[in-house]
């Protein structure tokens, strides 16, 4: 790990961390069973927005490498 080059340490770290999102979205698919949990659609919608929310942002952040520029 002491030499590996940016690229390499991305990918491994980027794997790890995509796993753990896959993991933690079948976590809560588990909570969908209606015979053991009770929900209201509102509360679907609300967990829902807040993923998509921060979905959004993650990717803006990786679309937005460079800096800003100002243009009239």
């Amino acid at each position: 790990m002491a030499n590996e080059s940016k690229t390499e340490r991305f990918r491994r770290i980027a794997t790890r961390r995509t796993n753990k999102v896959l993991y933690a979205l079948r976590l809560l698919q588990n909570c969908s069973n209606r015979s053991t949990y009770e929900f209201t659609d509102e509360q679907v919608r609300t967990i829902f927005n807040t993923i998509d929310k921060q979905l959004t942002e993650t990717k803006a952040k990786f679309k937005n490498t460079g800096k800003l520029e100002f243009k009239l």
